[in-house]
């Protein structure tokens, strides 16, 4: 029987794209060996830091080497789009693009308009599920809890010097210090900001507009930052929760992605009643986004009190050998290789695609 062709789609525009190759090395590694050997066939597709797609050997060579392209020349709209001849070939699409234009939507809607399978979530889910203030609100319509947040427009802090002190005054009357200001729409904690002053908001929120037209701005919390992992499609299971822990202020990106900077604890040392409630709240977070395939959940934990605050759902987590997802799945007795392969007969699924 002919093997299931999967379309690795990965780098593309947002900061993270050196994540994302090391996201589809793992998991073409994961596709071509063991029972998966057998059964897929990897087709490398990569997509530039300026949003060209390249195939072939040049697609191979980025996964296989793990350096970026050079930056192109001049790029057209047209020299962006793929290849039709190039992409017929392909039964299921596996994104692993993380960021802006990788996991909110907007490559979700060009994999459905052709029509094909594809893992994770789609459209909505993948929008709503990056866009931190729709997130929120779907969050809050469900019931669940979350700490205090303000939403603010860039148009607001980029105003009149009349207008921008009253914002000021709003969110220290709301949420007081410290807090975090966030864009709304960016991945991997690119442009967050901890903040315990006036000057420092001012400047956060300045910083924060550069990269998005919505802001977030988030109460700060004493507490332990949990994780679960998410996987299916319209009947999810939630996996064995775990724990960051870490020395530097907060969890940004150099503290995500600098080894040695964070420690996991999988499974983390929580009360099995507490564990339990994580557990049911990713789920319902899940369903509340319309998500698909997988996501990650994270959280606040109270220790002193016993409070549990839903924090975000990424619908298209880091996935290399050492990423939370993959570990926590891991934990709950699911190997990366069969995570992957479950991963794609589930894309499959969401379109009744028969599988080879």
């Amino acid at each position: 029987m002919a093997k299931c062709r999967v379309g690795l789609l990965f780098g593309g525009c947002s900061g993270e794209h050196e994540v994302s190759i090391c996201s589809a090395q793992a998991i073409a590694g994961a596709l071509s060996r063991g029972h998966n050997q057998g059964k897929y066939a990897v087709v490398p597709v990569y997509i530039t830091k300026a949003g060209v797609w390249r195939f072939g050997d040049e697609a191979a060579g980025v996964l296989q080497s793990g350096q970026a392209l050079a930056a192109e020349g001049t790029v057209t709209a047209a020299s962006r789009l793929p290849d039709a001849q190039q992409i017929d070939g392909i039964d299921v699409w596996f994104p692993v693009l993380h960021g802006p234009n990788g996991e909110d939507g907007t490559i979700q809607g060009l994999l459905s308009l052709l029509q094909k399978p594809f893992v994770g979530s789609g459209v909505l889910g993948s929008a709503v599920g990056m866009d931190k203030l729709a997130m929120k609100t779907a969050f809050a319509q469900a019931g669940l809890p979350q700490v205090k947040y303000v939403a603010v427009s860039r148009a607001e802090v980029w105003s009149n010097p009349c207008v921008f002190p009253k914002l000021g005054d709003r969110i220290e009357t709301e949420l007081g210090y410290p807090m975090f200001v966030k864009p709304a729409n960016l991945g991997s904690s690119v442009g967050i900001a901890k903040v315990r002053s006036r000057q420092e908001l001012e400047a956060a929120l300045d910083s924060a507009a550069s990269y998005d037209r919505r802001l977030i701005v988030e109460a700060g919390v004493t507490a332990r930052e949990v994780e679960c992992a998410v996987l299916g499609n319209d009947v999810p299971k939630a996996s064995v929760v775990g724990e960051i822990t870490f020395s530097s202020d907060f969890y940004d990106y150099e503290t995500k992605y600098t080894a040695g900077q964070a420690d996991l604890a999988i499974p983390a040392d929580l009360p099995a009643t507490i564990v339990q409630q994580i557990q049911e709240m990713a789920v319902q977070a899940f369903q509340a986004v319309d998500a698909a395939g997988l996501s990650r959940v994270d959280f606040f934990y109270e220790a002193a009190t016993g409070a549990i605050y839903l924090n975000e759902i990424n619908t298209l987590p880091g996935f290399t050998q050492t990423s939370m997802y993959p570990l926590l799945w891991q934990a709950s007795g699911v190997a990366f290789e069969d995570l992957v392969d479950r991963l794609v007969q589930l894309g499959l699924e969401r379109t009744g695609t028969q599988t080879a």
